[in-house]
């Protein structure tokens, strides 16, 4: 498909919506057609912009989420899903997961997040925080993905006390008592 071809359907499609009897099918098709056109338009431009920024092998372009968004909607992204998995967590450090599993067939994958630590029994709050936020990097990422499981790493054992031994000096004194 060309330019000339898209732009033609487009003002044909625009053409029956305008002359369409329903103005709140037409208010929707159009408010859809401008989110569509901001979406294509930015990651269009953050496209350019890390191609003429980007290292020598290009590959920082897939580093970001928008772009990566843009050529997963279109399947054109040249990484699988495990690889867009790990480049989506390695872009957001503070949310940090290891991907444990994945599986195409039932399109979910499995994650380890650290232990909670500080003691305040709140595990529940972390791993929901984890998932909330790590189902946000992975929907622009990997969209494919439509179940994640989280289990928390366990937390290191506690350390035994150290017994402390010094050198201190005894009171001849004190120890004749």
């Amino acid at each position: 498909m060309n330019a000339e071809q898209t732009g033609l359907r487009v003002e044909e499609i625009l053409s029956g919506l305008t002359e369409s009897a329903d103005p709140a099918g037409r208010a929707a098709a159009e408010a859809l057609v401008r989110a569509l056109m901001d979406f294509y338009g930015a990651g269009l431009a953050r496209l350019a912009a890390l191609l003429r920024d980007a290292d020598a092998d290009g590959r920082a372009v897939l580093d970001d989420e928008l772009v990566t968004g843009l050529l997963v909607l279109h399947d054109l992204h040249p990484d699988d899903v495990p690889t867009r998995i790990a480049r989506g967590l390695a872009a957001h450090p503070q949310h940090r997961a290891e991907l444990l599993d994945y599986d195409e067939h039932a399109r979910s994958v499995r994650l380890r997040i650290p232990a909670a630590s500080g003691g305040c029994g709140c595990a529940n709050t972390s791993v929901d925080g984890a998932r909330e936020a790590i189902e946000g990097v992975l929907g622009g990422y990997a969209p494919e993905i439509e179940r994640i499981e989280i289990e928390e790493a366990p937390a290191a054992p506690a350390q035994p006390a150290l017994l402390q031994i010094g050198n201190r000096t005894i009171d001849p004194v004190r120890a004749a008592r």
